[in-house]
């Protein structure tokens, strides 16, 4: 990687990039709610079971696919339907148009490629903009190479969560470094390993799943989902 990318991969995967992630925890509040999660330890297993069983097997692929596509905005388009159709939870769908709004709203004004015309599909609600498509577009757009959009993607995945449970209160800033490493492992695994095709896209996580659909009709909430 040269320093232009390494430059542009770090801004990207900056947690001060607007990308509104600090609004969700995808079902982690609900967790905590319940009990189920509890310690530094049991967090760190949650984000590496989302990480494994969310991320890798279907929004790694999703993302691939939409970088793939490049200025074919129709292929992308194709992608993010299937992404909604593979979304069971209202939350979970919610968070992730929120999440790829958010993205492409700070891309269009940035200017980058693709950003504006497919910001205004979303507006018309021609397409859902579910944020690993909208990740696999724009970091195309913006001169990242497949490897390093889907290793800050996996990398900001695994931030979110964490960060969601240091404002939950589960853990502390040194827990979540200490997760932050040990999970580079992880991701280096998941990373080595192919990019499973559409066709063989999936998610199971159903705990988190159950936990997203009983959070909406909770009444006191820090996280939107």
């Amino acid at each position: 990687m040269d320093s232009r990318m390494l430059l542009t991969a770090l801004q990207h995967a900056d947690s001060f990039f607007p990308g509104g992630t600090a609004a969700f925890s995808f079902g982690l509040e609900a967790l905590r709610t319940d009990g189920l999660v509890r310690t530094a330890e049991e967090v760190a297993l949650f984000v590496a079971g989302q990480l494994r069983h969310r991320w890798a097997c279907a929004d790694r692929p999703v993302l691939a696919a939409a970088y793939a596509a490049g200025d074919d905005l129709e292929a992308v388009s194709a992608v993010d339907h299937l992404q909604e159709a593979m979304a069971l939870a209202t939350e979970l769908r919610q968070g992730s148009r929120r999440l790829g709004m958010a993205l492409l709203g700070v891309h269009t004004r940035l200017g980058t490629r693709n950003a504006d015309a497919y910001h205004a599909w979303v507006l018309a609600g021609r397409v859902p903009g579910h944020i690993a498509v909208v990740q696999g577009l724009v970091w195309r757009g913006v001169g990242l190479s497949l490897e390093v959009a889907s290793t800050i993607a996996a990398h900001g995945f695994c931030v979110g969560l964490i960060g969601a449970a240091l404002r939950l209160g589960l853990i502390g800033h040194l827990d979540g470094q200490r997760s932050l490493t040990a999970l580079r492992d992880l991701i280096a695994e998941l990373l080595a390993t192919p990019i499973p095709s559409l066709g063989e896209i999936s998610s199971f996580a159903p705990a988190c799943d159950i936990a997203l659909m009983r959070h909406e009709t909770q009444t006191a909430r820090l996280f939107a989902n």
